[in-house]
Formats: structure tokens, sequence, C-alpha cells
């Protein structure tokens, strides 16, 4: 199978993309490397990237046309993971923001459209609360909107997938763009003192990166395999499905797993929900995901030595 991956120098698209290539698919990266980094390009002969800016609608459909035309490069499904993550810098960069997720995912939906692409979306789990709290909440809901959109009007066989704060491998640790999980690995390293915002009692449904790769992989096989996990694509197309632990810790919790005493606590951050927590059990029914690990056990084991 030939699959595009928007963002595919990301932290989520380069654990895609080295799945996909041990699944032995063949793999198209479409990134302009605002957060997506080069030294996160897998070497592999399957594999190409392409650093091109997506909100360009003119640029974009030059760049999608020619691999389009490319026989060995065509693709069969795609998955939009490239966005502008993060909720604080939505504040500050409003217009960067809608551009990157709202217009961009336009573009690559009217792209899937003309050549009936199944397209898998990258949502978000803050999607569930106040969409107006900030602009990368309304953003990523946007995004969604069109999805069904396109799913409902032109027929275009799409799902989303909500991510519930994602850690793991090749997450950043450095900028505004990075989670919690990356920014206390950083000041863990540093022998820096842990920052939480607020009274750290606000609690956090995390998901690890490789839980998250599985239920996007289990998603694209129902989008295009008839009867696939006992779902056909008539039942999974315009599906949204929540990928979350299902199980949530506060940010105390998490400061105590990276066995720290000592901790600054700061001003809480604006716009930002006060619990995440995955109860939506759609993804285990239609689609057969379970997530199984648990970000605990994978700070203990990854960082309780340094």
């Amino acid at each position: 199978m030939r699959v595009l991956v928007t963002g595919g120098a990301g932290f989520i698209g380069t654990n895609l993309i080295k799945q996909l290539l041990l699944d032995g698919h063949e793999v198209t990266s479409l990134d302009n490397y605002s957060t997506g980094k080069k030294e996160n390009e897998v070497e592999h002969k399957n594999v190409r990237y392409v650093d091109i800016e997506m909100s360009n609608q003119s640029r974009l459909d030059k760049k999608l046309f020619w691999i389009y035309e490319q026989d060995e490069i065509k693709p069969d499904i795609i998955f939009h993971l490239a966005s502008v993550a993060r909720i604080q810098p939505s504040f500050e960069h409003p217009k960067y923001t809608f551009e990157s997720n709202v217009t961009t995912t336009l573009n690559i939906l009217e792209y899937a459209r003309r050549f009936n692409i199944p397209l898998i979306y990258a949502g978000s789990s803050s999607s569930n609360g106040d969409k107006y709290a900030n602009p990368y909440t309304l953003s990523k809901s946007q995004g969604e909107q069109l999805c069904k959109l396109y799913s409902k009007i032109y027929n275009l066989p799409t799902t989303i997938c909500r991510f519930y704060n994602v850690y793991g491998p090749h997450q950043l640790t450095e900028g505004e763009y990075c989670t919690l999980i990356g920014i206390f690995e950083r000041l863990k390293k540093e022998n820096k003192t842990l920052t939480v915002t607020g009274d750290g009692e606000q609690r956090r449904d995390f998901t690890h990166v490789e839980d998250i790769v599985d239920g996007l992989i289990r998603c694209s096989r129902a989008l295009q395999i008839p009867n696939e996990y006992n779902v056909g694509p008539d039942k999974i197309s315009g599906e949204t499905f929540e990928l979350g632990r299902g199980k949530n810790y506060s940010v105390n919790d998490i400061v105590e797993a990276f066995d720290e005493d000592t901790v600054e606590y700061i001003p809480p951050i604006p716009g930002e929900m006060r619990e995440t927590l995955c109860t939506d059990t759609k993804a285990k029914e239609m689609l057969g995901w379970n997530p199984t690990k648990d970000v605990v056990d994978y700070i203990k084991e990854n960082y309780g030595l340094l």
C-alpha cells in the first residue's frame, strides 16, 4: 500500500512511518518542518520526504498532483497529522494556527476529494471541551467539521482520531510546542526543577505514541478493507474515534513518577481543560483497539535513573 503522511517528520508522524515501513508499505511524507525535524527522517528505500508549506494552495496542488501522477508513489490513503499543536502558543499566533490547522486541512481534503483517497484526520481531545477556550481547540474542531462535511457531501471516506496527551519516542523537548512529558524529560536531564502550572491537580489522560499508531493503522484498515474487524467502510466513514488510555493522572502524580522532591509552581495557563479522560469505547468495539502502555511505568523505566 502507498501512504501519504502529512507531518511525517514530526513526533507522531515519525513513529507512524516507522511502523508503516515495518509493515511493508511505501510512504511519502509532507512536512514544512516548523516542528518536524530532519533528524527524524527514516533512512529507508520506501520512504521519501517532501518539504512543503501545505497552507499554500497553489504550491500544495503542484506537489500533490506531481505525487499522484507518479504511479509508484500515488497514495492509497492519507494520514493527515500536520498541525500546529499546543494551546498556549495559539493565543499569540492565532492567524498562523488557523492557517496551519484549518486551511491546510481544507487543502488536503480537496486533494483527497479529487482522487477519492480515504483520509484519516488527527483530531484533539480538547475538542470535547470548550471549543472557544483558545484558538488551537477551535482550529482543530473546525478541521474535524471539514472532514465530516467532505464525508457527507462528497462521500469521501474520512475518519477522525482524537489524541489524548501523546508521549513517547521522538516527542518534542524544546520550544513552545513541546508537551508536559517532553518538558519534564528535558528538565530532568538538565537537573533542573520541574515546573508545574497551577496547583498540579489538573488531570490528564496520557497515551503512548505506539498505542496511537496502532489505533491509526487499525482505523486505516477498517476504512479500506470491507468488514475488517467486522466493520465495513460504510460504517466507519464519518466516525470519530477517541484514542485515549482510559486512565488519567494529576500533574503532581507525574512529578512523583519522575521522583522529584522539589517543584516550582507557576501561574495556570488560560484555556486549558481541568481534566481529560477518555471514556468512549467505540475504538475498542469497532476497531479492536486496546491501549496497553501506562505513562507512570514509562517514566520510571526511562527516567528513573537520570
